[in-house]
This record gives C-alpha cells, structure tokens and sequence, in this order.
C-alpha cells in the first residue's frame, strides 16, 4: 500500500522534472537574435537633440520602432528610463517614444512635456484623460492610444519605472527577422535583502520558463515590461480585444492570439543587452498585491498551454505538501516524501541553473529550497485572492473583471 501512494507522491514532481529537463535544453540551446546585421543602424550614444521634436519631421524616412511607455505616478523613475533612451546605441531617427500618461496625480505628464524639445529622438506625450473612446484608464487604454499613433511597423513596449541598456533597442531590431510577429525579452529584478532576492528568483524562473514555452511552441507567458511586435499584426487579431475587461494581460493574452495566428511567429530574444531591469516590490503588502494584480488574468486564459503548465506546477508543489501532511499517519511515506522533494528541487536547481548563469546571479541557488518553503501557502492566498480579480494597483482600486 505505502509503495503504491509513494509512487502516486512521486508522479507530479517526476512529470515536473521532466518538464524542467525540456525547458533547460530550450534555454540553452535558445538561438542569438542579436546579430551584427544591425551594425549599420549604430550610432554614438544620443546626446544632442535635433532641431525639431514633432512626429513627421525628423527626416525623410518613417522610425523603425515606436517605443511604447505607459506612465502612472512614475515622476521619480520615468526620468531615468528616458535618460537611458538617450544613451541608446540606435541611431535617433530610426527610433520614436510616446508616453501615455493614465490620469498620474503627480508630475508624471510635466516631466515629460519639459523633456520634448530636449529629445534626440522624436518624444510625444499623450493623456488618456483627454481622449475619447471606451477605454479611458488602465495600461491597455494606454497602449491602445499610442499603438493608434505610433509610425513605426514594429513596436517596443516597457515599463515606466524600467531601466535599459545602450544596446536595448539595437537588440530588438536585429531581432525583427521577416518572420516574427511577436518578441518577447527578458527581465530582471533589482534590489537587496532576502525579499529581494526571493522575488528575483521567483521571476527569473518565470522568464525562463516563458522563453522555454516560446522556444518549444508552446507559449504560456511573458512579461509586458519588455517586449515587442508587428502594429499589423496586432491589427490582424484585434489587438486587446476578447480580454478588454480584465485590467492586467495586456501581455500574455496578445501573446496567446498572436500565436494563434502565427504559430511560427513568436521569438524570445535572449541576449543580456535585451534585458529590462526593475526594482523588487519593498514590502511584502507590495508583493502580494502585484502577485495578485497577475493572478487576476489566470482564470481568463483559453490558450491550452499556459492552463497545462499551471495545473503541473500546482500538481508537484501539493504533492511536496501532502507528503509531509500524511506523514503522522503514513510514516511508511517518510523515503517517498523525501524522494519527492529531492526530485522537484533537483528539477528547479537544473533549470534554473543556466538561467541564473545568464543573470549572473548564481548565488541565488541557495534560496531555492527558501522558495519552495514559502512558495505553498504564498501560491495558495495569491491564487485565491486573484479568483476575485480586484487588487490594488497605484492608487486605484481594480474591481473584479474590470
């Protein structure tokens, strides 16, 4: 009896394990989109502004990329992602920025207006409380807006409170072969203390497994502070639309209709100049409330890969528990449990091995069996609490749904 249950104990963290063999062959044999094809488009980091700053009048030619920002009470951090747009290795002209500022109650529109005439690229500023149309807030109404402005074929999309490197852009346009439809890009946490490194560690396997999914053809996340894709093909699928209603998703729902649509179509881009870079959340009310504020799309998804890795990863982490549970009664389990953990923290310190590497973060290991300590009842309250689909987001109060 005790072998047939150690062998039921045993069976999510082995299919687990396997899954994560097949996810660290795809990262490591991910290829490099990042080619010296784009020499020709590098220029000394931009420094000088140009005389005019108004779309349309930068040149003869349209930009080739329209960097897509959308900004909430981001006075503190937008200045430094612009000042890295500045410092892109991309020549200015092939490149354009428009910030879409979501009713920010701080200096968020002000200090981009000031920074427009300055700009060695073409900078606009858009408000979405001075535009029409049904969808008024949010980070899709943003998107939406500057996606209807944007002139480029291809656009690149981050966050406001992001940082990038020189070579940001130049990566993404290498990446922009003529049969990709969809890029998505790595990011990475900053920020010290335990908390830090935890959060570090946690969405480091959750970049790598996105890009391992992307790479087998089988898509189940990204990440919408970096990434990019056609304007036409977000067009040709209606870009938002089916998922309008929910407030988050504004990434892995697009990236669900575009491979769809172009099942060939979709890159990772892994290359250490196309990494974003963002601060852990500080506190752990933080924390909770922007898990939660992901988990909130969950429920929605329709696409089959991302439901099948959920229910595997959510099978391996309540075997670890119930072994354990049953313990007092089953002690005949003891080997079996013990078995079991070995076999799902061996998986995750194989996998997240070479992504660490890539992060040059390889001390993070130690905190692997941290993680998956915490990672029961944390996963438990923060998918029960996105059930609900309401959260807290930077001062606004996201209802269920909405």
């Amino acid at each position: 009896m005790n072998t047939l249950l150690g062998l039921l104990l045993l069976l999510a963290p082995a299919a687990y394990a396997i899954r994560m063999l097949q996810f660290r062959r795809a990262w490591t044999l991910a290829p490099n989109l990042y080619q010296a094809s784009a020499a020709p488009l590098v220029s000394a980091p931009n420094k000088l502004p140009v005389t005019a700053n108004e779309f349309g009048t930068r040149g003869e030619t349209s930009p080739q990329l329209s960097v897509l920002i959308a900004a909430r009470n981001e006075a503190h951090t937008l200045p430094l992602l612009l000042a890295d747009l500045q410092r892109q290795c991309l020549a200015a002209s092939k490149f354009e920025v428009v910030v879409v500022d979501d009713h920010s109650t701080d200096d968020t529109a002000t200090i981009v207006s000031e920074a427009v005439p300055h700009s060695p690229f073409a900078l606009r500023l858009l408000r979405l409380q001075d535009l029409s149309g049904p969808l008024r807030t949010g980070k899709k109404a943003a998107l939406q807006e500057a996606i209807a402005t944007a002139r480029a074929p291809w656009v690149v999309c981050t966050d406001a409170d992001c940082r990038v490197s020189p070579d940001w852009l130049l990566a993404y346009h290498a990446a922009h072969d003529a049969g990709a439809h969809f890029v998505s890009g790595p990011v990475f946490l900053t920020g010290q203390g335990i908390l830090a490194e935890l959060q570090g560690l946690e969405l480091a396997g959750l970049v790598a497994s996105g890009a391992a999914g992307i790479l087998l053809g089988a898509p189940t996340m990204c990440n919408g502070a970096n990434l990019s894709y056609r304007r036409t093909s977000f067009a040709a699928v209606n870009g938002f639309s089916g998922n309008t209603h929910v407030a988050s998703g504004d990434d892995e729902f697009l990236l669900h209709k575009l491979h769809a649509a172009y099942p060939s179509g979709i890159r990772f881009l892994k290359h250490e100049q196309a990494v974003v870079r963002t601060a852990a959340q500080p506190t752990v009310r933080q924390l909770l409330r922007q898990r939660v504020r992901w988990a909130s799309k969950w429920q929605h998804y329709r696409a089959a890969a991302p439901r099948r890795l959920a229910v595997l990863v959510l099978a391996a982490n309540v075997a670890l528990a119930a072994g354990v549970l049953a313990l007092p009664w089953q002690p005949g389990l003891g080997l079996w449990t013990v078995a079991a953990w070995v076999v799902k923290l061996g998986a995750d310190v194989v996998f997240l091995t070479p992504v660490l590497r890539f992060f040059n973060r390889l001390r993070w290991l130690l905190w692997v069996p941290v993680l998956q300590l915490a990672y029961g009842p944390y996963a438990l309250l923060v998918g029960v609490a996105g059930l609900g689909g309401g959260y807290e987001w930077k001062g606004r109060r996201v209802k269920g749904g909405k």
